[in-house]
């Protein structure tokens, strides 16, 4: 598998990289460095890459002198609002140190939904990408709303990974891979390849996160990696800390197997649960 992942890593040529709240904010704000780092990396090779990011709303509740993730939507929106300049300013702050410009794409649900705001999305993708800007992307929390939003910023991942026809998609978190059960409890074993047909059955999914200020967990990775690999998109479900492992072909983290076959530009429904909470 260590050939087959390394090759598959290689030849990848657009890549989608997505990275939770408590990876880089609060006191994990110092992670963007190395994960700009790893994003040049790759940059500098010539791959295309794209950023989905959460942390707006995490960034933003010491700015609106907030003890904790605001409950009530107006407040998530606020914060967001505030949270996302600031995130977008350390991000280009640390793509600086290689001349990198940043591009932000704000998404609703609605967005990717509908024919005309979706072509609109991938063409401006697109032009940022040849233009060889590394798009962030992001949920636009100031105007999404509970009943009509995608659910978790892995399943935004996902679908931006199919908008841009993506080579491979990373998705980051606090442990290092898919568990049978959360890792923390006795005998959990790593799961290290998910082929397309595996059912997953018996797995035991726990909160990826340990920081309380996102919305995913391994069932959140797990539901986006299959979206991704159904529409013919290569997974990896990895740490943060090990992003430039995985955009070099280690074996590191879970690896989804694409589906053979599979149509691109797949499109299914973005419309998240009625009465989730913002992750970004």
């Amino acid at each position: 598998m260590s050939s087959e992942r390394g090759a598959a890593v290689a030849a990848a040529k657009r890549i989608v990289v997505k990275v939770g709240s408590s990876s880089i904010s609060g006191p994990n704000a110092g992670q963007i460095a190395p994960l700009v780092d790893a994003l040049a990396t790759a940059h500098g090779r010539g791959v295309e890459v794209v950023l989905v990011s959460s942390g707006a709303i995490a960034t933003g509740i010491p700015y609106l002198r907030l003890d904790g993730r605001p409950q009530d939507l107006a407040t998530q929106q606020a914060a967001a609002a505030v949270g996302q300049n600031v995130l977008i300013f350390r991000y280009q702050e640390s793509l600086d140190r290689y001349g990198i410009v940043a591009g932000q794409v704000l998404l609703t649900a609605g967005d990717l939904e509908h024919p005309t705001p979706r072509g609109n999305a991938q063409r401006a993708m697109e032009r940022l990408l040849a233009l060889r800007i590394l798009p962030i992307v992001n949920e636009n929390d100031t105007v999404a709303t509970h009943e009509i939003r995608f659910g978790d910023n892995d399943r935004l991942a996902a679908l931006v990974s199919q908008l841009v026809d993506a080579d491979l998609l990373v998705l980051l978190s606090d442990v290092d891979a898919i568990y049978t059960k959360p890792p923390q409890q006795p005998g959990a074993v790593r799961i290290g390849r998910v082929a397309a047909d595996d059912d997953l059955a018996g797995i035991e999914f726990g909160d990826i996160g340990s920081a309380g200020v996102g919305t995913g967990g391994a069932g959140t990775k797990v539901g986006a990696a299959r979206l991704a690999a159904e529409a013919g998109i290569p997974v990896i479900v990895t740490a943060t800390g090990l992003v430039d492992d995985a955009l070099s072909g280690a074996e590191v983290g879970t690896w989804f197997d694409p589906r053979p076959g599979a149509p691109a530009h797949q499109a299914p429904g973005t419309t998240g649960a009625p009465g989730t909470t913002l992750e970004a």
